[in-house]
């Protein structure tokens, strides 16, 4: 049955095609008879019990520089003129983003929602992270600098980011010795309000940082992404590059414990970093790698998505 689709992200024109997961998904949806439409997590407005937003009907095209085409603006009423609305705009996870999902929220009673806006919020990146914190490697969370030396005697190099971070962004190394350690604890410290994240660093990312893709609580692919040359990170926003890739024992345990309460939640799209075994991180926002899993597996990572939209919206 042909379905109209809201999709909550950034603008069109900011879309890079070749690996975009968004624009992945808009054109399956477009390939199944659906119906989509675009608008802004700002555009959105309450009153009177309803949710509405002025939003652009679109269609897509795998075209470079000709890749959307906008017809003219309407008003739709998120509860009552849509069957499914996508979070996908890009973090940071901020005031503004946890809005949007208490406004999602209010909606969720007619419409699916995806990821679920509660979920969403409950369950950011590097916090949910800690229900499972038997496959993750040593972690502190905390601003203090006093608490992040004596962690950093305990286990030598570290990593130090920050705790809604998103894309590689503001991740720093930080050797045994400290250098520069104080300095990066205050600069964390006047320009986030929150904690931030310290780990020990794990040596095997330099043999790469898995991205795996779970739908509704099952595995649908992984790539392997390797940091690029000089760098700690392996993001592919941030210079890494893919490869095909495997999953281990390990990583199946983890996927495995996870999944049941992923499907739960409501989390339908999410992607999970594991490195050399380790969980590091849980991306729920707006999950990425999914075109790189295709390319490399010849599978179809969208489709599956919309069969599972389309089941829960059967049940």
């Amino acid at each position: 049955m042909p379905l109209n689709v809201a999709v909550q992200m950034d603008p069109m024109e900011s879309v890079s095609i070749a690996g975009d997961s968004s624009f992945a998904i808009m054109l399956s949806a477009q390939a199944r008879g659906h119906s989509l439409y675009h608008y802004a997590a700002p555009d959105l407005n309450y009153a009177d019990g309803r949710l509405w937003t002025r939003a652009h009907p679109v269609t897509v095209q795998r075209v470079a520089g000709d890749h959307f085409r906008f017809g003219d603006p309407v008003t739709i009423d998120l509860g009552r003129d849509i069957d499914v609305v996508w979070m996908r705009q890009d973090p940071p996870f901020d005031l503004g983003y946890i809005t949007a999902t208490h406004l999602l929220e209010r909606i969720a009673h007619e419409t699916l929602v995806v990821n679920d806006p509660v979920s969403v919020r409950n369950a950011p990146e590097k916090v949910m992270v800690l229900d499972y914190a038997r496959f993750m490697p040593p972690t502190l969370i905390t601003r203090s600098l006093e608490e992040t030396r004596k962690f950093q005697a305990r286990h030598g190099d570290i990593i130090v980011k920050p705790l809604h971070g998103n894309a590689g962004s503001a991740v720093f190394r930080i050797p045994a010795g400290g250098a520069n350690l104080a300095s990066l604890v205050e600069l964390f410290g006047d320009v986030w309000r929150e904690p931030f994240m310290v780990q020990a660093f794990l040596k095997e990312v330099s043999g790469g940082d898995k991205r795996i893709v779970l739908i509704d609580g099952e595995v649908a692919g992984a790539i392997n992404r390797i940091p690029g040359a000089g760098e700690i990170r392996s993001n592919l926003a941030a210079g890494g590059h893919a490869e095909a890739t495997a999953l281990t024992e390990r990583e199946l345990e983890i996927c495995a414990a996870m999944g049941p309460e992923l499907k739960k939640r409501g989390l339908l799209f999410v992607g999970i970093d594991v490195i050399g075994g380790y969980l590091t991180e849980i991306n729920v926002t707006s999950p990425t790698g999914i075109v790189a899993i295709d390319a490399f597996n010849g599978t179809d990572t969208p489709g599956m998505i919309w069969d599972a939209i389309e089941r829960r919206l059967a049940t």
